[in-house]
């Protein structure tokens, strides 16, 4: 124990009982190995602590990883689904190719005719109501038709 033989274990006893005597030496054990207890107890915890922090430490590295990885799959995420870039390199792309057909263009000869003009005129919806007024008044028509048919008839 500590590195101390049965030897010099002994030696201390002696010198302890000479000093303390008989009557003080149980006493003086006791408080020696409750101090030792709570020397233990402490190392102990300070041990746990030090391998809860390592643990924590450790869970931190892996939340930054995860994080890490959740920013790639958010910026790439972002690439993929990018329109109005997709689409504005697509009519950049588009339109270089325009302008570079109208070089060509120039060079040959333009045909004299002349397009026609397409229009399309927007037809006036009827309502559901309009519809059932019409049934309506034509129903109102008939019946006076009807009326008049009789009254001569009569």
């Amino acid at each position: 124990m500590f590195g101390m033989g049965f030897t010099e274990i002994l030696f201390i006893a002696v010198i302890a009982i000479l000093f303390m005597g008989p009557d003080k030496l149980p006493g003086a054990m006791v408080e020696i190995a409750k101090f030792f207890r709570t020397v233990k107890k402490t190392v102990g915890e300070v041990k746990d602590t030090l391998e809860e922090e390592m643990n924590v430490s450790e869970i931190k590295q892996e939340a930054l990883a995860y994080k890490k990885e959740l920013l790639d799959a958010g910026e790439s995420l972002n690439k993929v689904t990018d329109v109005k870039g997709t689409i504005a390199s697509g009519l950049s792309d588009l339109n270089a190719d325009i302008l570079g057909d109208d070089d060509m263009e120039d060079e040959t000869p333009k045909a004299a005719s002349k397009p026609d003009k397409v229009t399309f005129e927007k037809k006036p919806k009827k309502k559901k109501k309009d519809k059932v007024n019409d049934e309506v008044k034509e129903n109102a028509l008939e019946q006076k038709k009807t009326k008049k048919e009789e009254n001569i008839d009569v």
